[in-house]
């Protein structure tokens, strides 16, 4: 068998996440018969068939299954090692921080200012992403370390707790629930979060009787769309303490859920990471997260 390609494995895995020829061929600018030829030709390289096809629908077999885990891995990889040699390669090669913007527990300024000090250190930038964007960075090769809540999916990946976090509800402040110092998960039936799912079920996936279930995708907001859908009354959220005392506003209120999980923010990086940089950054942000003030 002759080595596989990254064009073969970036064509499979497109039709493999869409189970449409036709969609697949439109997302990487191709014509439809060419990417069918394509897959064909996978298959008969490999000896399996990847794929079941009908005039209905696409669908993997386990043989596709299996090959769409390693593809997605092998790909990351490959993209990986050109980010990080183009890192490597520049005059003055940077730490690339993934984070998601304040969900940092507000120990961020004081972790940069000791990191300048490490004689390891190198000129640090943010990358800034949304819920969920930290860790394909890492796997990715766009960033070198993250800090980011957990759980997250630690495949290829090692990591160290930094602390521990309350979170509250923000509330829109007209709200009847504001009349309550302290709530429970169960006061909040009914409400939903940013992403649409059940408020009371503190993040946990819907029944698939739920309707929340089967209303689509998530949806992806920034915080300014999150804190006006508050004030409104449309959504409830759950931020850290860090993140609310950040964002006061006059329109919505904070308030305890005595059965919220707390946030637990963790600090990830790939397995095979030798960088000193990195090192140096990971013995700073836990010495700086262990003599932080409890929230």
């Amino acid at each position: 068998m002759s080595d596989l390609e990254v064009r073969q494995l970036r064509y499979f895995m497109t039709v493999a996440e869409e189970l449409h020829f036709g969609r697949a061929a439109e997302r990487l600018g191709m014509a439809q018969p060419p990417l069918s030829r394509a897959i064909r030709d996978l298959e008969r390289q490999l000896g399996v068939q990847l794929l079941e096809r009908t005039t209905r629908q696409v669908t993997l077999t386990p043989a596709g299954q299996t090959l769409l885990r390693d593809a997605r891995i092998a790909l990351d990889a490959v993209v990986a090692a050109a980010e990080r040699a183009s890192n490597a390669g520049k005059a003055t090669p940077v730490l690339r921080v993934a984070l998601k913007a304040d969900y940092d527990g507000g120990l961020l300024p004081g972790i940069l200012a000791a990191y300048r000090t490490q004689e390891a250190a190198l000129p640090v930038d943010l990358v800034l992403g949304g819920r969920g964007e930290q860790v394909p960075a890492l796997r990715q090769g766009r960033a070198d370390v993250a800090l980011l809540p957990r759980p997250f999916d630690d495949q290829g990946l090692d990591s160290e707790p930094l602390l521990s976090e309350p979170r509250l509800v923000a509330l829109a402040a007209t709200d009847p629930l504001t009349d309550r110092p302290h709530l429970n998960l169960a006061d909040l039936h009914g409400r939903v979060l940013p992403d649409g799912s059940p408020a009371d079920q503190d993040g946990r996936p819907p029944s698939p009787t739920s309707k929340t279930a089967s209303a689509g995708p998530p949806r992806r907001l920034d915080m300014s769309q999150i804190f006006s859908l508050i004030e409104v009354g449309s959504i409830i959220w759950f931020p850290p303490v860090s993140v609310a005392r950040r964002h006061p506003r006059p329109g919505i209120a904070y308030r305890t859920v005595e059965d919220l999980r707390p946030l637990e923010l963790a600090l990830a990086w790939p397995q095979h990471s030798r960088s000193p940089a990195v090192a140096a950054f990971i013995r700073t942000a836990t010495g700086v997260a262990a003599a932080a003030p409890a929230a």
